[in-house]
């Protein structure tokens, strides 16, 4: 699973993004509410925990912010502020849970756990496209010009990584952490080959895009003009 954790305190970070680690997740931290929305809305995340005292963009406005957007995915809040009126707040802007420091480790982890199993459907991913092609992450599910193209797994969360992205390039390290996680390296070569598999794959359904290697660096997803 694919956490982003956004926390200001150093010690606090380094020691849940080991501990998070440790338990299964693949965890990306940001220290800054800015950079927190910057990654937030790529949706290359499962679940997201949030500090609510944070340099620049507060969790508050964070979360808010976020759900405006569309991003759904699933957030617990985490501050030393306990106060009714501040957990009211911060469910009212959007976030899913909210904990306050200081916590027992296991509880964190068993929140984020219940909110990983919440129903598909109270957390559904919004459809992609890029060009002719329509992706739904929901249902792993790939049509290109309506007709469906069997992806597997790996591709298909490859490809979404890039449909989210779309014109940006991602390097090869940001696509090794999102797809296989920084915990369990692959092989050298493992990003290449995926990526030259699901080149083929949708050029013979007859995608009008195209994924493009970035030479020395990684791939950015592009669309044919004219």
């Amino acid at each position: 699973m694919h956490l982003l954790l956004v926390e200001d305190d150093d010690a606090l970070g380094a020691l849940m993004s080991r501990g998070l680690g440790a338990n299964g997740f693949s965890v990306h931290w940001e220290h800054d509410g800015d950079a927190g929305y910057d990654h937030a809305c790529s949706g290359a995340y499962d679940v997201m925990v949030l500090d609510v005292m944070l340099p620049g963009m507060g969790g508050f406005e964070l979360v808010r912010e976020l759900r405006h957007v569309g991003v759904r995915t699933p957030v617990l809040l985490l501050t030393a502020r306990g106060s009714v009126k501040d957990r009211v707040d911060g469910l009212n802007a959007g976030a899913d849970d909210y904990l306050v420091k200081p916590f027992a480790f296991e509880e964190l982890l068993a929140r984020l756990r219940a909110l990983l199993r919440r129903p598909r459907d109270t957390i559904r991913a919004e459809d992609l496209t890029a060009g002719n092609l329509r992706l739904h992450p929901a249902d792993h599910l790939v049509t290109v010009a309506g007709r469906g193209v069997d992806v597997p797994r790996r591709e298909f969360d490859l490809l979404e990584y890039l449909v989210r992205n779309a014109g940006q390039t991602l390097t090869r390290d940001q696509i090794l952490e999102r797809i296989w996680g920084a915990s369990a390296p692959p092989r050298a070569n493992v990003a290449e080959a995926t990526a030259s598999r699901l080149r083929r794959r949708l050029a013979a359904a007859g995608w009008d895009g195209a994924i493009v290697a970035v030479a020395g660096v990684g791939y950015r997803l592009a669309l044919k003009r004219g």
